[in-house]
């Protein structure tokens, strides 16, 4: 175990934990609602820092990040947990499974996670599978190492990250896909028991911060796959940056989410759409291969510039992060 950070310590040996937005008081013995964060004696200790539950090289395009070092891997790791318990999470495995089997992971140091990345010639390292701000002191310290051996760190996070977290990352982190799971709380509470407001503000702090942002939403028939919704929520993305790419990614049943069926792929199509009306530069479908709307093209001239299929790259005529057709600059970490 490892002392945790960002915390207070509070009368009767409680402290307050904030790491993330939901700002848990944890009385003697207790934990966070991630359910890796532990109260002892007045002290309050990481669970996961030394348990990492998996770790891997995958394709960068899988995060999903379009505009970060495109064809090229990244290690890709994770601990037990998380600090949302959304319904349909299709890595239930790992973010839930402190709460239906314990913890679990080996002992990997961050110095070795970094020189892993280096030796396996990945552009960075992604945290990533479950939420990483609940492994921020892992994850912190690997990026250090990271930074030193000139690897990006990218996080795939839901965005729920207390503000001090996300200050102290703005040095260390050069990309974050957020999932933006609705552009509604009542969604956010019934599916996710979390709240929409903070994502929102950790979102347009983290452009300020120059850190560069993609947004994920997974688009699910029935419960946030509204035009109106789908509307708002471009509008929004294109109010705190227009080229911020967008992903709306087809959903299938998982979890405890089984009575929704898989993303029509008009659906998709119509959300891409709704994008690009609203002004967004980057709009991109997932979860279906082949699809045009996993390519990048210029919001300038429309030349096709990287093309996909899947989490392949084909060909990409980007230079130096600029369209060779017309001169416009691409946003991104090329």
């Amino acid at each position: 175990m490892r002392e945790a950070l960002h915390y207070d310590a509070l009368d009767g040996k409680r402290v307050q934990c904030h790491l993330c937005r939901h700002e848990c008081e944890i009385e003697d013995g207790g934990t966070g609602l991630c359910q890796v964060r532990q109260n002892r004696g007045g002290t309050l200790y990481s669970l996961v820092y030394d348990r990492v539950s998996s770790m891997g090289v995958d394709p960068i395009e899988k995060k999903p990040f379009f505009h970060v070092r495109p064809g090229t891997g990244s290690l890709s790791i994770a601990t037990v947990g998380c600090n949302l318990q959304c319904r349909y999470c299709q890595n239930h495995s790992l973010s839930q499974a402190p709460r239906r089997g314990g913890i679990s992971g080996r002992p990997i140091p961050p110095a070795a996670i970094a020189a892993e990345a280096r030796d396996r010639r990945c552009a960075s390292i992604a945290y990533t599978y479950s939420e990483p701000t609940i492994f921020y002191e892992l994850a912190r310290d690997t990026m250090e190492a990271a930074g030193r051996f000139g690897v990006l760190n990218v996080w795939v996070t839901n965005g729920f990250m207390g503000a001090e977290v996300l200050e102290e990352m703005s040095g260390l982190l050069a990309a974050a896909n957020v999932d933006v799971k609705s552009f509604r709380d009542t969604f956010y509470k019934k599916i996710c028991k979390a709240r929409l407001a903070p994502v929102l503000d950790n979102v347009a702090r983290m452009r300020e911060l120059g850190i560069w942002v993609e947004v994920t939403t997974l688009v699910i028939p029935g419960y946030n796959d509204d035009e109106a919704e789908l509307r708002d929520l471009a509008a929004w993305i294109a109010s705190v940056d227009r080229s911020m790419p967008w992903h709306v990614s087809r959903f299938h049943p998982d979890n405890e989410l089984l009575d929704a069926g898989p993303t029509p792929v008009r659906t998709l199509s119509r959300a891409r759409d709704i994008g690009r009306e609203a002004g967004l530069e980057y709009v991109y479908t997932g979860n279906v291969p082949g699809d045009e709307g996993e390519s990048t093209f210029c919001p300038a001239c429309s030349a096709r510039l990287v093309e996909r299929v899947g989490f392949t790259v084909g060909e990409n005529r980007l230079k130096s992060g600029k369209c060779p057709e017309c001169g416009h600059a691409i946003a991104g970490k090329w």
